[in-house]
């Protein structure tokens, strides 16, 4: 039996709304069907071989729905979720970059002994002498000299176990110099006491390393007085601020070095060199 004719500029004869047809023809839905309410205006009518979802789709993007739901956004829903991520920066990006701003402006405003027609330029030697004393070679060369006039195996324990940890200071702190590759802050002056090619980078402070580890090692292994022992600390504390000083470092280059050195520490305690496996590679020497 034909499907009927929809008749009148509505399309209505008696039935629900259009939807699709048949042979050129428009079907009707039965009247006992509710109207979906997201479902096109019965004005929409589909010719033959259309497809229904296809036309929801279309029907969904009118001007009128879209113009509700722009009303709906402003009105207090946000964003869809894959929106926002797009919309917005990363937040660790962001706090990045404000970190390092942060530590350039203060590197460059603690840099008073720069030069000597800085701020504090007449203390400029006196933090080249706090420099020198938290140079590696100094250190290697002074517990070199150590271990060989040490009459017990007990110091000599101890002073091989310190220079094995200034080498693997060394060799640490050149690693990840040469991955990070951190150019000096520009107010450097290139005149420090013996550096190397990776000594052009900044990124960690090798005299903060050597100051925390070697401050760590001295208070542990070392008998000392009271007064002493607060010396060992300020020595360890002023040697990191005069790389800022002296505009040789960041901040966060000698906080990070701080913080490497007082886990090397915990390397060489793992790697201890014990007094009985001392003796035996001395006895293998004689």
């Amino acid at each position: 039996m034909p499907s009927p004719k929809a008749k009148g500029p509505a399309g209505r004869s008696g039935g629900s709304p259009v939807l699709g047809g048949s042979n050129g023809r428009y079907d009707f839905m039965s009247l006992t069907k509710p109207l979906n309410r997201s479902s096109p205006p019965p004005l929409l009518l589909q010719r033959q071989g259309s497809d229904p979802t296809t036309a929801r789709l279309r029907a969904s993007e009118s001007p009128t729905r879209r113009r509700g739901s722009s009303s709906s956004t402003g009105s207090g829903q946000g964003l869809p979720e894959e929106d926002g991520i797009r919309l917005n920066p990363s937040f660790l990006r962001v706090a990045l970059s404000s970190l390092l701003a942060i530590d350039l402006w203060m590197s460059k405003r603690l840099g008073v002994c720069a030069c000597e027609d800085s701020s504090w330029g007449s203390v400029r030697p006196l933090m080249k002498l706090i420099e020198v004393s938290g140079h590696g070679i100094p250190w290697l060369l002074g517990t070199g000299y150590c271990l060989y006039k040490s009459d017990s195996a007990a110091g000599q324990e101890v002073m091989l176990n310190l220079l094995m940890g200034l080498l693997l200071d060394l060799v640490l702190v050149g690693v990840v110099k040469a991955v990070v590759r951190r150019r000096r802050p520009a107010h450097n002056r290139m005149d420090m006491f013996a550096t190397f090619s990776v000594d052009r980078y900044s990124f960690p402070s090798g005299h903060a390393t050597r100051a925390a580890m070697c401050g760590r090692f001295l208070l542990a292994h070392l008998v000392l007085a009271a007064p002493l022992r607060v010396l060992v600390f300020l020595w360890a504390g002023l040697v990191g601020l005069s790389r800022v000083l002296l505009g040789r470092h960041n901040v966060t280059d000698v906080m990070f070095g701080f913080w490497m050195g007082y886990c090397q520490y915990n390397l060489v305690e793992m790697m201890w060199l014990s007094l009985q496996a001392l003796q035996g590679m001395l006895g293998m020497e004689v």
